[in-house]
């Protein structure tokens, strides 16, 4: 490449995780020809740029092995509406000058947590274009990059008149530092229709995403269909109004129109399905013993008083909790059977945050449950009722997550810890050897206001979080020995929804951070100013999508 046409720029890509020899990687570009290889989120390992280019075709053709036509299918469908090309999907051990070749050379077997070699490469040039990769994970990363790597119209969702859509000839080798890179969003508070989450879905999985926590049950909600107990979508689905304005505004103000929703089953086997082809697991929640008010409300003998109550229509957090008898034990064991069925991963989710045990205390039933459990104080409780819970779930083959709560009173065998009261109880939960996801609500808490100035903002439940301290995060505490280093999965972003209404707001709130926290979860983070510089770009690509995303930084 001719020197008087090249720029220099150097980019330091995953350092801090020993992930290259030196801390900076220096490449040379064409400023008009490359520039795109420039602004991928997030950014890739290992990038090289080439001499020529690949264009896209009329006559181009998606050419695949046997075990990527599926994959092939998903692109085709990303790039069809913008170009208007056929596209079609072909087997095949390779392509021509206009194809792209799609192929998996492993046996994509897991690592037993439902975790996969992510890697994959990418070349491009006059001889054509081709992704590659060990496993089927692997490919989907690396259609998502194959995607940013054309102009940004290419995200139209109806034709564009375009010349011509060229790829810059390139060689991408990449693979990410974390395994688990996800987003949670609670649909408890606020309903979000299938098509929605679908939608919030295949924006997750274009940023390298890997794990949806969809947070189904609440206070203020019961969202999932279980046919042995129908009363929980018949009574817990719907509360008789909503909060208006904030929490804290007092005197409080409703809206008296019912509100409601949930997901019937097979609208929950489309959405896993959706996710699936994307290589996005679904992790899914239900909060125990405490935010359990819908589900009380639908079946009292699961609570602790004989008090008449309805899902909640206050935020903040309800003193009612489930009671440890044994039909309630039986009764939770019965729902995760039904999830279970439903999802297909390897986590479940238990919640076991901010479990109120007042009425614990006042209960003489559950003080004489106590005692015949053999148990000392209500911490003690909570621990057991996790670990048989956990249990259930082991013995049918899954693994079990909860909030940082679930380590008081002992940390139950085989339990996954999300730790989200910053980083103690993910650092303790390490420290004895327990799998940990890294949510810490001052990094990746993105129901925060973005901006300091909260005129122009909406509504949200406060705190602040910009998108320069998202990227700041580093999953792995300082303070955690090497050795421990191993039980650190990933992190993952939290969108509460009390002030989350619709999906506009949802998408307000998700990106640009969603985008920030990506490329700290892929590639390690990189120097601030610069990521801002190529979100610049990106917004060219959300804007396409339509995504209603925060205009700064």
């Amino acid at each position: 490449m001719p020197e008087e046409t090249t720029s220099l720029y150097l980019i330091d890509i995953g350092y801090r995780a020993g992930l290259i020899e030196s801390q900076r990687e220096c490449i040379y570009m064409s400023e008009e020809g490359h520039e795109r290889l420039q602004q991928l989120v997030p950014s890739v390992r290992r990038v090289e740029p080439r001499d020529g280019r690949f264009l896209l075709k009329k006559t181009s053709r998606i050419v695949a092995t046997d075990n990527a036509t599926g994959i092939g299918e998903l692109l085709a469908r990303y790039i069809r509406p913008a170009t208007s090309f056929p596209l079609p999907v072909v087997n095949g051990s390779g392509g021509g000058k206009s194809d792209i070749f799609l192929g998996i050379d492993g046996d994509s077997e897991s690592d037993g947590l439902g975790f996969y070699d992510e890697s994959y490469t990418c070349r491009s040039g006059d001889e054509g274009c081709s992704v590659r990769a060990e496993s089927d994970h692997g490919l989907a990363r690396g259609i998502q990059t194959l995607r940013q790597l054309f102009p940004p119209s290419i995200f139209s969702a109806s034709p564009v008149e375009e010349l011509e859509w060229d790829i810059p000839a390139c060689e991408i080798a990449d693979k990410p530092v974390f395994k688990w890179r996800g987003m949670h969003l609670d649909v408890g508070r606020h309903f979000f229709a299938p098509n929605q989450v679908c939608r919030f879905l295949d924006h997750l999985a274009l940023h390298r995403y890997n794990r949806l926590h969809l947070h189904l049950t609440e206070d203020q909600g019961w969202r999932i269909e279980i046919q042995k107990y129908p009363k929980l979508t018949e009574v817990g689905s719907v509360r008789d109004a909503t909060l208006l304005g904030h929490y804290n505004d007092k005197p409080h103000k409703f809206s008296d129109v019912p509100y409601g929703g949930f997901y019937r089953q097979e609208e929950i086997r489309s959405m896993v399905a959706f996710a699936a082809e994307r290589r996005v697991e679904i992790v899914p929640e239900i909060d125990m013993p405490g935010h359990m008010q819908a589900a009380i409300a639908a079946y009292p003998e699961l609570g602790c008083t004989d008090m008449t109550i309805k899902p909640r229509c206050t935020w903040g957090i309800s003193q009612h909790i489930l009671n440890p008898m044994p039909f309630t034990m039986a009764f939770i064991k019965d729902v995760l059977d039904e999830v279970m069925e439903l999802f297909p991963g390897k986590f479940i989710h238990i919640g076991g945050d901010e479990a109120h045990k007042y009425e614990w205390e006042e209960s003489r039933a559950i003080q004489d449950r106590m005692v015949e459990l053999g148990l000392k104080n209500e911490g003690e409780l909570q621990s057991w009722f996790i670990g048989e819970i956990g249990n259930h779930i082991l013995a049918n083959g899954r693994y079990f997550i909860g909030w940082d709560e679930i380590l008081e009173g002992g940390l139950a065998e085989s339990a996954a810890i999300m730790s989200w009261r910053g980083a103690a109880g993910g650092i303790s939960a390490a420290r004895q050897n327990h799998c940990v996801v890294m949510a810490p609500n001052r990094y990746t808490y993105f129901d925060y206001y973005q901006t300091e100035d909260r005129s122009n903002e909406p509504l949200a439940i406060g705190n602040h979080l910009p998108v320069e301290m998202v990227l700041s995060y580093r999953p792995i505490p300082d303070e955690l020995e090497e050795r421990y280093h191993k039980y650190i999965l990933g992190s993952q972003g939290q969108l509460w929804t009390e002030y989350i209404p619709t999906e506009e707001c949802l998408d307000y709130m998700t990106y640009p951070r969603a985008c920030a926290l990506a490329e700290v979860l892929w590639s390690d983070g990189m120097d601030i100013a610069q990521f801002c510089d190529r979100l610049q770009f990106h917004r060219r690509r959300l804007d396409m999508l339509g995504i209603n995303s925060h205009p700064k930084p």
